[in-house]
C-alpha cells in the first residue's frame, strides 16, 4: 500500500449476465481467499442474500488482493515498478441498467476497467454505456471475451467461425473507444496481439491471453515471444511443409492453410474438448496431458464430462493468471493515472497544493479523499464512507474538512470539520482494520457518515476545492409513494428514508405537497430492491407502496405570443417577460455539465456563442439556471438601465426556482425553457420592493409567459434492446406495438452474429408503458427473451394541453388530481395582469 507504483485500482464492468462476478472468482481464488475448485460457482463478491437468489449483482463490492508476479512478467511492465509484489483493489460492479449509478461510483475511484463481453451475445447496450462512462472518466480499459465454453459446448461452432465472432466483438468495442479519443489517454484500443484482450470461461475458471501461448511456443521453438504474439492473431498462416509464415491463406498448390490463431491457440483447446466431451478417450487424453505437462490429482482422474474438462482447463490455462497478468501489465498504477486524471477530477486551479498532491500521488501532501458512496455496516443505521485517497495519508483521529456536493470555496455552506474515527480496508463480505491509508488506495472511513449525504471531498487543506460531482447515466424516472401501515411508525419511516437515500447513489426521496413520502429510482427493479431494503434494513416496519408513477416535464414549443406582465401585490413593481424554447443541444449541454452555474460566466458565454449560436452579450447576462441552480432552464436579463435591479436579483432568481420546480400546468418540473426578462419597473423605496413582493410576482409572470408559449408535456423514454431467436420475433413486435413503442431496427437491417441465430431489436418505449413489460414479454415468448431498458431521452408528447377533451388534457387532469390539485389548468388571467 505504501508503493503507489505497485497498486492497481480497477473495476469489472459489463452488461448484465455477461459473467463479471463469476470471472472475478478466478482472481479471488488466485489470491487464496477461496478454493480453486469453487471458482466460478462461489460468486464471492455477491454479498447480499437477494444477489445470490436472483443471480445478479445489486451493489458494487470492493476487494483488496495481494499477488506476487514472476520476474519476467515484472520486466514486461511498461511503467515504473518496485519489486514483484502487487496490490489489486478490485470493485465488482452490477451489470443491470437500474444499478448503473453503482458503476459510476466504482469508476470514479478506480483507474482501469476490466470490460467483460459475452462471446455469444456480443457488445450489448449496457456494455456500451459503461464503457463510454469509463472513457469519460479517463479510465483505461482491457477486454475479456467471456463464456467461450458456450461457443464450444452449446453452439459447437468451428474455430474459424469463433475467430470471426471474436473479431466482430473486438471491432464493436474498438469503435466505441475510437469515438472517445482523449489525447491524455492516448490510443487505448484493445488488441489481442498487444496482450490487452483475454479469452475466458469464468464458470469453468480458465482463460488465456496470446502472451501466454506465445511464451509456450517461444520456449518450444526458440523464437522471440513478442514476435510470436504478433503472429498468433490476424491473417497469419504457418505453412508446415515449407516451415514458413505467410499472410496468404493458401499454399503454392492453392490448398487452404489454417489460420495461426486457430491452429496454435484454439487447436489444443478444441482437441481437449473433443477427447473429453465429444469422443471420450482416456488414452488419448493421457497422451495430451503428458505433452501439456498437466498432472491431475487422484480425485480429479475419476471425474467425467464438464467437471473433468473444468479440472483439466484450470490446470492448462488458469484464468487467474491471465487476468492478473493483463491487469498488472496493461492497467495504470495510481502514480501513472493521477497525473492525467487530475484535470478531469479536480475543480480547483491546477497549480494549488491539492492539485499537485493528486498529480504526484504524494502520501506526504495535503489530504484529499473522494467519498464516492456509503456502504451500510452491520451496525444498523451506520455507514462506511467508501472512497479513494488521491493525496496525503488518512488515519484514525485525523481532523478533516468534510466538503459536501454544494460546498463553495471560501464559504461555510455544506462544510463540517470533524475527526475520522477509524480507517478500514474493504474486503468483500468483511472489513479489516487499518492504522492508516496512503495516497493511491481505496479505503472505508468510520465516523463521518452523518455529515455526508451520498458523496463528497475530505481534505486537510484550507484552500482545497472539491473533486468533481459524479454524473450518472441513469435518471430517477420511476416514482412510488410510501406509507406506513401503522401511523405510530411514521418517525421510523422518515429515518429509514434518510438511510435509504444515503445507501444508494441514485435514489431520491422527498415529501410531496400532499404529504406523501416519494421515492424515485431508475427503474422497476431498482424501486423493488429499494423498497425491500427500506422495509427490512432501514425502516424495519411494514410499509404500503403505491403503484409506480412516472414524472413528466413541462416545456414550451413556441415563443410567448405577447409579452407577459405581472405586478407585485402592492402594484408598485412590474415585470415584463417572454418564454421561448431553449433548444435541444443547449439542454443536453446543461444536463451533461458542459454548461452550468459553476462555470466562469465569460467562458460560458464564449461556449454558447461559438457552439450554439447565442449572442455573446445575451449569454453573459444569464442570471441563473433552474430548478435547483443547475437545471435545464435559463433566465436571461434583457433589460437596460434599470435602477435598483441588482438589489432584487436574488428575489427574482428565487421566484424563478419556485416557478420552474412546479410548473403551471401540472406542477411538474420545467425543462428546456428560456425566460427573457424584457423590462422591470422597480419602486425606489427598498421596503416596497422586498422579497415578499418580488418573488410571487416573478413566479406569476413566468407562469403567464409559459401559458402564452404553447405549453407541452415531455415524457421519459427508454431505449429497449431485445435479443431474441427468429421464432419469436413476431411476438416481440406485437408486444411492442401495443405499448406505443417506436421500433428502431428490425431483422432486415440488423446483421446477425456469425454462427449464432439471434436477432437484436431496438425500440423507444415510453417509461409510462414499461411497467410489467418484462413479465408480459417473457410470458408471450415462453421465457426466451429478456429486454434491457435504459433511460434515453425526454420526448414532447403530441397534442395540445389547453384543448378541452384532448388526451393530453386528460393526462394533465389525472396528474393534478393525484397531487390533490384542482383538475383543470388555471386560466391565464390568474397570472397575467393588464397595464
Amino acid at each position: 500500500m505504501d508503493h503507489p507504483t505497485n497498486i492497481r485500482n480497477m473495476s469489472v464492468i459489463a452488461h448484465v449476465d455477461h459473467g463479471k462476478s463469476t470471472l472475478t472468482d478466478s482472481l479471488v481464488s488466485k489470491a487464496g481467499i477461496i478454493a480453486t475448485s469453487n471458482a466460478g460457482t462461489a460468486r464471492y463478491t455477491d454479498t447480499r442474500a437477494d444477489e445470490k437468489e436472483r443471480g445478479i449483482t445489486i451493489k458494487s463490492t470492493a476487494l483488496s488482493m495481494y499477488f506476487e508476479l514472476q520476474e519476467d512478467d515484472v520486466a514486461a511492465v511498461k511503467q515504473e515498478t518496485r519489486g514483484a509484489s502487487f496490490l489489486v483493489n478490485l470493485i465488482d460492479s452490477p451489470g443491470h441498467i437500474d444499478f448503473s449509478s453503482e458503476v459510476t461510483a466504482a469508476l470514479r475511484v478506480t483507474d482501469g476497467a476490466l470490460v467483460v463481453v459475452d462471446t455469444v451475445e456480443g457488445v450489448c447496450v449496457q456494455t456500451e454505456i459503461v464503457l463510454r462512462q469509463a472513457l469519460a472518466e479517463r479510465i483505461k480499459p482491457v477486454l475479456v471475451i467471456n463464456k467461450v465454453d458456450r461457443a464450444l459446448l452449446e453452439l459447437q461452432i468451428g474455430p474459424e467461425t469463433l475467430y470471426q465472432s471474436f473479431c466482430r466483438t473486438l471491432e464493436s468495442v474498438n469503435v466505441i473507444i475510437a469515438m472517445h479519443h482523449d489525447p491524455a489517454l492516448g490510443d487505448v484500443q484493445v488488441h489481442p496481439e498487444d496482450g490487452t484482450v483475454a479469452f475466458a470461461s469464468g464458470l469453468q475458471g480458465w482463460g488465456f491471453t496470446l502472451r501466454q501461448f506465445a511464451a509456450r511456443y517461444s520456449r518450444k521453438f526458440g523464437v522471440d515471444r513478442d514476435k510470436m504474439m504478433k503472429k498468433l492473431w490476424g491473417d497469419n498462416y504457418y505453412n508446415a511443409a515449407t516451415k514458413k509464415w505467410t499472410t496468404i491463406g493458401t499454399d503454392a498448390q492453392g490448398k487452404p492453410l489454417e489460420r495461426a490463431f486457430n491452429a496454435f491457440v484454439l487447436g489444443p483447446i478444441y482437441k481437449l474438448v473433443d477427447v473429453i466431451m465429444t469422443h471420450p478417450d482416456p488414452a488419448a487424453l493421457a497422451v495430451m496431458l503428458g505433452k501439456l505437462e498437466i498432472k491431475l490429482d487422484a480425485g480429479e482422474r475419476d471425474l467425467q464430462d464438464k467437471r473433468l474438462l473444468k479440472a483439466v482447463m484450470q490446470k492448462f490455462l488458469p484464468a487467474g493468471d491471465s487476468l492478473l497478468e493483463m491487469i498488472v501489465l496493461h492497467l495504470p498504477s495510481p502514480a501513472t493515472a493521477q497525473a492525467y486524471r487530475v484535470d478531469t477530477l479536480y475543480e480547483g486551479p491546477m497549480d494549488d497544493e491539492s492539485a499537485l498532491g493528486i498529480r504526484t500521488c504524494d502520501p506526504g501532501g495535503p489530504l484529499v479523499v473522494y467519498v464516492s458512496k456509503m456502504v451500510p455496516t452491520s451496525d444498523k443505521g451506520r455507514f462506511y464512507a467508501f472512497g479513494r485517497v488521491f493525496s496525503g495519508t488518512v488515519r484514525g483521529g485525523l481532523k478533516v474538512r468534510i466538503q459536501g456536493c454544494n460546498f463553495v470555496p471560501g464559504k461555510k455552506h455544506d462544510l463540517f470539520v470533524k475527526s475520522i474515527q477509524r480507517t478500514v480496508l474493504m474486503m468483500g463480505r468483511t472489513v479489516e482494520a487499518l492504522e492508516d491509508c496512503p495516497a493511491g488506495n481505496i479505503v472505508g472511513l468510520v465516523g463521518i457518515d452523518q455529515f455526508l449525504l451520498k458523496s463528497g471531498t475530505l481534505t486537510t487543506s484550507e484552500t482545497a476545492h472539491n473533486i468533481r460531482v459524479m454524473r450518472f447515466s441513469v435518471a430517477a424516472v420511476v416514482q412510488v409513494a410510501v406509507e406506513v401501515k401503522n401511523p405510530l411508525d411514521l418517525p421510523k419511516l422518515v429515518e429509514g428514508l434518510k438511510r435509504l437515500s444515503k445507501s444508494d447513489p441514485c435514489v431520491q426521496t422527498w415529501i410531496a405537497e400532499t404529504g406523501e413520502h416519494i421515492v424515485a429510482g431508475a427503474g422497476e427493479l431498482h424501486i423493488e430492491i429499494c423498497m425491500k431494503d427500506l422495509e427490512e434494513d432501514h425502516a424495519c416496519v411494514p410499509l404500503k407502496v403505491s403503484r409506480p408513477v412516472v414524472p413528466y416535464r413541462e416545456t414550451v414549443t413556441a415563443e410567448s405570443s405577447i409579452v407577459a406582465l405581472a405586478k407585485s401585490q402592492n402594484k408598485l413593481n412590474r415585470f415584463y417577460l417572454k418564454a421561448m424554447p431553449l433548444g435541444d443541444e443547449v439542454v443536453a449541454a446543461i444536463e451533461d455539465g458542459k454548461i452550468g452555474y459553476r462555470q466562469d460566466f465569460k467562458v460560458r458565454a464564449r461556449t454558447l456563442a461559438d457552439e450554439y449560436g447565442w449572442d455573446v452579450t445575451e449569454a453573459r447576462k444569464i442570471w441563473a439556471f433552474s430548478p435547483d441552480n443547475d437545471g435545464p432552464n435559463v433566465f436571461v436579463d434583457g433589460t437596460k438601465g434599470i435602477l435598483y435591479l441588482n438589489e432584487i436579483k436574488d428575489s427574482c432568481v428565487a421566484g424563478l426556482q419556485w416557478a420552474t420546480k412546479e410548473g403551471v400546468c401540472s406542477e411538474e418540473s420545467m425543462r428546456g425553457v428560456r425566460f427573457n426578462l424584457l423590462d422591470v419597473v422597480v419602486h425606489s423605496d427598498s421596503v416596497r420592493r422586498g422579497g415578499g413582493q418580488v418573488v410571487p410576482a416573478v413566479r406569476r409572470v413566468i407562469h403567464a409567459a409559459c401559458l402564452l408559449a404553447e405549453p407541452a408535456l415531455m415524457e421519459p423514454v427508454y431505449l429497449v434492446e431485445i435479443q431474441c431467436p427468429e421464432a419469436v420475433i413476431g411476438d416481440v413486435y406485437s408486444c411492442l406495438s401495443r405499448r406505443r413503442a417506436q421500433i428502431l431496427s428490425d431483422r432486415d437491417s440488423e446483421d446477425r452474429r456469425p454462427g449464432i441465430n439471434m436477432y437484436t431489436i431496438k425500440a423507444y418505449l415510453p417509461v409510462a408503458e414499461s411497467f410489467g413489460f418484462t413479465n408480459v414479454l417473457r410470458a408471450e415468448t415462453k421465457g426466451q427473451v429478456f429486454p434491457q431498458s435504459v433511460f434515453d431521452h425526454w420526448e414532447v408528447m403530441p397534442g395540445s394541453l389547453l384543448e378541452k377533451g384532448s388526451k393530453l388534457e386528460e393526462l394533465v387532469s389525472t396528474i393534478r388530481t393525484r397531487k390533490g390539485l384542482n383538475p383543470t389548468i388555471p386560466p391565464l388571467d390568474r397570472f397575467l395582469d393588464r397595464l
